[in-house]
């Protein structure tokens, strides 16, 4: 079975504040130009992305740089919904898995379409992220717009370990019964600094 944890991309789809607007229109039609197509403009955090550590962090290096087996690996869920605060728990000594990737359940994606999705989400603390850097995590994932707020420290924190993080997830709920799965966390080929997404989970 597969888990689909990627949201649609649609013309004008929920932005981070700030960001420029997406546009997916039709420009060209069967009927008058014998053929279909369409055009996409989208920054790469829009929807569901992965963030690269050139996001935040003064590298040079592109997410197209980064080996493939470092988005695909063994999937964790951790159910921290209704905590505004995400810290560490001695009981993810046990179950987070080291080279695997994390990915939380806040239960804050049914908020998507509105405003405060970018504004009141949930944020992970430094002691939480520390057992992902100790375990070698590949990425964390979650069902929120960003893992923090400004001046974004976990982001560089994250990306200091070279742990990529996946935002906007959806139909996280579903992996909560879920005894094992793998991620396959695809980036676009693309030479930026992030890149939205196909992310999938593959029940074992």
């Amino acid at each position: 079975m597969i888990i689909d944890l990627t949201r649609l991309i649609v013309d004008k789809m929920p932005v981070f504040p700030g960001d420029t607007e997406t546009t997916l229109i039709q420009s060209k039609f069967i009927q008058q130009h014998h053929y279909n197509n369409h055009q996409l403009t989208i920054n790469m955090h829009v929807g569901t992305h992965i963030d690269g550590p050139m996001h935040m962090t003064d590298t040079h290096v592109y997410l197209s740089d980064f080996p493939l087996d470092s988005f695909i690996g063994e999937g964790c869920v951790l159910d921290v919904s209704g905590e505004m605060t995400i810290d560490y728990k001695v009981e993810y000594e046990q179950s987070i898995k080291e080279n695997s990737i994390v990915i939380l359940y806040t239960g804050y994606g049914k908020y998507f379409d509105q405003a405060e999705y970018f504004t009141a989400y949930p944020v992970l603390t430094k002691a939480f992220v520390d057992i992902l850097v100790r375990k070698k995590v590949k990425m964390i994932g979650m069902d929120t717009p960003s893992p923090d707020k400004y001046p974004f420290e976990i982001h560089a924190y994250l990306f200091e370990n070279t742990i990529f993080i996946a935002e906007n997830l959806t139909n996280v709920e579903r992996l909560l019964d879920v005894e094992s799965f793998e991620i396959i966390a695809l980036p676009l080929h693309i030479k930026a600094d992030s890149s939205i997404a196909r992310i999938i989970a593959r029940v074992k």
